[in-house]
């Protein structure tokens, strides 16, 4: 349980990739949420311009600036090329959304150095954290 409470505590910059403008979709609604405890979302989808008010990226190595977090709502299976994009761009963490499982990227991830959380919400994560349930 340490990385979830680390990552909430220490990573305030979190690119969503997969971000739906759609305010049915998971990741709009984990996102949106975010942004309201004072994270600056950062949104990952090559299909959008904008969603929540902020700028769309195609991919992380577009973003300018830093990024702490790469919040993942993509298959399992495009997990490994979202993770040496999460290398590249220098992310302390990357976080896979609930049902997102890859545990080549996440050993990738962890040999380079990243913090990893696999098949967790985020959302949930920051509600215990915040009600001192970890």
């Amino acid at each position: 349980m340490g990385n979830e409470k680390e990552i909430l505590d220490s990573c305030k910059v979190v690119a969503v990739v997969g971000l739906s403008a759609n305010e049915e979709r998971a990741s709009n609604r984990v996102a949106s949420y975010l942004k309201g405890q004072g994270y600056k979302i950062i949104p990952v989808n090559p299909a959008e311009e904008s969603i929540l008010g902020e700028v769309c990226y195609p991919n992380l190595s577009a973003i300018p600036g830093k990024v702490d977090v790469v919040d993942i709502f993509r298959k399992s299976e495009e997990v490994p090329q979202i993770v040496d994009e999460a290398i590249k761009v220098a992310a302390k963490a990357v976080w896979m959304q609930e049902g997102v499982v890859n545990e080549g990227a996440a050993k990738k991830a962890r040999d380079a150095g990243l913090k990893v959380v696999m098949d967790k919400c985020m959302l949930k994560e920051h509600l215990r954290v915040k009600n001192n349930l970890l």
